[in-house]
């Protein structure tokens, strides 16, 4: 074997890695966010759940990018541990399709694939079409890919060396540790089994040997989720668990029946005779549905595992400043990814938003009746306000650097417009303790009917505030049209009550500094409302 078929061999497995990516890119740019309401409709009960798992990988070609998909949806809650496993079972099953359209030798056809895939890619423009073409054409250099592997190992057939390694994959642990640790490396299952299927082709590793390094490549693809995991949440972590647990049980079973008994490798070299190709792809096929079958009774009480090998942490860290939702992780594969994007920062404002809500409860109630302790709850929380201001800004960035389908952009776009509106909401909230502060030290109160009204404002802004919170259960277009009236009534009430305190002022009955601070507070309370309005408009757009 020569240096041009040792480039040969790499250069295919590059073109079928690069092909893989192709394909997961096209998905997540054609479905993006709406993986979420697929996902949660289609996983109601086991049954659908593997079905799902199955379906998303056979048109991927790599239960890798689902898996991680599906570690991605736990992490930021968009999916439950107990639906995951599902997933992850049909994510095995899906996933032998590969090695079946290897064993089917479409091989041929491929470059037909690539052309129509990257013709429509060049030539038309529609954007959904692109989407589509980028599944085909990575299907076609997936396959390309293949070929290029199967002819650079040829000349290993005369080679004594590599055949008598060849024979020592007949031990079980050997064969289960060279699958685990190729497939660990490459961070695909499939190329490794059609690498695997291409060796079979040239009649150096027999069926009897080949299924333990089958086994082992089933443990090994676990890998690129358990790396997806690091730095995640505990439940991300019971994923790659589960996924774990799912192939070393069927790894156990099935070298169990091969060590016992050859009668198996037997019948399925009977299923396909004078075929090693389509006996590799059978006898994955095979591993992969009976696990699920064996274990889909059980998956509870494996998600049930999971938990008591990971337990909860009892940390409190709630005091910290930290992003409580965003937990972004790098990952070669993109399927998924838009889709836990936008869920995190959608539930990081929500925190910000329900946090600039206390503080202008607390600032209103800090004017009317001075509270060191809820005075300084003010300033902590601004200074948290901020922090998540910065730290989901910052996220966002990051984000439109990356490729997304045009809804989820507008929506990360979007979200980056109203944390900068509720940023300033809670500087105008701070602003109200500062006065509360000058009220202090200068000794004064407010009067009766004043306190009156500042209750009125405090409700206002606060139910401003509630209304843009039901975007996501009520009707946008419903939800801005109040927030317009909202908005209205918030001018109103400020011209209402600043002409209240001119009379007030001309019959002596208020104090020129308290007059003054009453006055600050009415346009800060003005500039609350107009912002409010702004993310309702924002909420809006992003529909």
């Amino acid at each position: 074997m020569g240096i041009t078929d040792i480039l040969s061999l790499f250069g295919g497995l590059a073109l079928f890695l690069y092909g893989m990516q192709m394909m997961s890119t096209g998905l997540e740019a054609a479905a993006g966010n709406k993986m979420k309401s697929i996902l949660e409709k289609l996983t109601s009960n086991r049954f659908k759940g593997v079905l799902v798992g199955a379906g998303i990988t056979a048109v991927i070609q790599s239960s890798s990018a689902t898996t991680v998909m599906v570690v991605g949806f736990v992490n930021s809650g968009l999916m439950t541990l107990k639906q995951a496993v599902w997933i992850i079972m049909g994510a095995n099953i899906g996933t032998t399709i590969t090695g079946q359209l290897i064993a089917l030798d479409i091989g041929a056809v491929a470059p037909l694939f690539a052309i129509i895939g990257v013709g429509a890619i060049m030539f038309v423009k529609n954007e959904k079409v692109h989407h589509i073409s980028s599944i085909i054409a990575g299907l076609g250099i997936l396959f390309m890919g293949m070929d290029m592997m199967g002819t650079a190992m040829e000349p290993l057939q005369q080679s004594e060396a590599f055949i008598n390694l060849m024979t020592q994959f007949s031990n079980p642990l050997i064969g289960i540790l060279v699958g685990a640790v190729f497939t660990a490396i490459i961070q695909s299952s499939s190329a490794s089994v059609g690498i695997l299927q291409a060796l079979a082709a040239t009649g150096m590793i027999p069926l009897s040997s080949a299924v333990y390094v089958l086994f082992g490549q089933n443990i090994g693809t676990c890998i690129t989720a358990v790396l997806a995991s690091i730095g995640m949440k505990v439940n991300a972590k019971r994923t790659t668990i589960i996924h774990l647990m799912f192939n070393i049980i069927g790894t156990i079973i099935f070298t169990t029946i091969c060590v016992a008994t050859p009668a198996y490798v037997h019948w399925v070299e009977s299923l396909t005779p004078g075929d090693p190709v389509a006996q590799i792809a059978n006898a994955h096929t095979i591993f992969n549905i009976v696990t699920t079958l064996i274990l889909l009774p059980f998956g509870t009480y494996m998600a049930k595992a999971a938990e008591k090998i990971l337990p909860d942490s009892k940390k409190e860290d709630d005091e910290e400043l930290r992003l409580k939702y965003i937990r972004p992780f790098e990952s070669s594969y993109s399927i998924g990814n838009s889709a836990v994007a936008v869920s995190q920062v959608k539930e990081e404002v929500g925190r910000m938003l329900d946090m600039v809500a206390k503080n202008i409860s607390d600032a209103f109630d800090t004017l009317i009746q001075y509270n060191e302790k809820s005075r300084k709850k003010v300033d902590e929380r601004e200074e948290y306000i901020d922090y998540l201001n910065k730290g989901i800004s910052e996220y966002i960035v990051s984000l439109m650097a990356t490729e997304m389908n045009s809804a989820d952009s507008r929506k990360i776009n979007g979200y980056y417009a109203i944390i900068s509106n509720l940023e300033r909401i809670g500087d105008h909230a701070t602003n109200l303790a500062e006065y509360a502060d000058d009220m202090k030290k200068w000794e004064l109160k407010f009067s009766d009917n004043v306190v009156e009204e500042l209750g009125e404002m405090k409700k206002q802004c606060l139910l401003s505030l509630e209304n843009v919170k039901s975007i996501e259960t009520e009707d946008p277009g419903r939800v801005l049209d109040q927030a317009v009236a909202l908005e209205q009534k918030t001018d109103d009430m400020r011209d209402k009550y600043f002409k209240k305190q001119m009379q007030r002022l001309k019959k002596g009955k208020c104090k020129p500094q308290s007059g003054i601070v009453f006055s600050e507070v009415l346009t800060d309370f003005e500039r609350m409302g107009d912002h409010v309005l702004n993310i309702a408009q924002q909420y809006q757009e992003m529909r």
